[in-house]
């Protein structure tokens, strides 16, 4: 597993039913401008790689490349228009959305 530089960076998941429930509200609501949908709880790719790991029971290791100059330290939307105005948040966090995840690409590939 590929982790750029320290793994210090951090994101802000947000897991597909959730992003699908956000642009729904959107489309369904009088807004014309750009309102942001996305997570609002960040971890660094460390931590992420380091779950993935566990949550699969790989024996994979984490491996450190370099980081790409223009990766940002940290990447978290603004969703306070989406909240307020549309009435939307993620309902799901980030660790459930990974297990459900992985639980989905297990099935996948066993089929």
């Amino acid at each position: 597993l590929t982790v750029a530089g320290d793994g210090g960076q951090t994101r802000s998941l947000c897991y597909v039913d959730d992003t699908v429930d956000g642009v729904l509200a959107l489309a369904a609501s009088r807004e014309t401008g750009p309102v942001n949908i996305g997570g609002s709880d960040e971890i660094t790719m460390l931590e992420l790689a380091r779950r993935i790991v566990d949550l699969t029971g790989s024996g994979s290791r984490i491996r450190f490349v370099e980081r790409p100059v223009d990766d940002p330290g940290r990447r978290r939307p603004d969703t306070t228009l989406a909240r307020e105005r549309l009435g939307w948040r993620p309902r799901t966090d980030w660790n459930e959305g990974l297990e459900r995840t992985i639980g989905w690409f297990a099935h996948a590939v066993a089929a």
